[in-house]
């Protein structure tokens, strides 16, 4: 998959991309998800986004909540919190089950809060 616009609206642009390398993201010394195949998203001006594959985590870890939120340009968004030793960061990852037409890559991956998580890193 190469970088090219293939959501949102030429005002709000999103493009969706394999990252480089390896990425990991770890909270209360646990790894969450270790992967060599995330996607970094960008969407519009926001922050770029990593989105890792469902498959590369740590999915005991993670615990489905209810809360839901609705992107008009990705589709709504279910949320989990990650559970370690009894210490619990809610709602600190979300993802999209049925997105959009023009993000399905993001399909079965996650996203992670930055600040609810103690580390999100790019390996390259």
């Amino acid at each position: 998959m190469k970088a090219e616009m293939i959501g949102g609206t030429t005002e709000h642009p999103i493009t969706v991309r394999p990252a480089k390398g390896r990425a990991k993201v770890s909270w209360k010394d646990a790894v969450i998800v270790d992967s060599s195949r995330a996607l970094d998203l960008d969407e519009a001006s926001h922050t770029p986004v990593k989105y890792f594959p469902r498959e590369d985590a740590d999915m005991s870890l993670l615990r489905r909540t209810s809360h839901s939120t609705h992107c008009p340009y990705k589709g709504d968004a279910s949320y989990f919190s990650i559970v370690v030793d009894g210490q619990v960061s809610e709602n600190a990852v979300w993802t999209y089950e049925n997105p959009l037409p023009g993000v399905a890559a993001i399909k079965d991956h996650l996203a992670f809060y930055p600040k609810r998580v103690d580390r999100i890193e790019d390996m390259g």
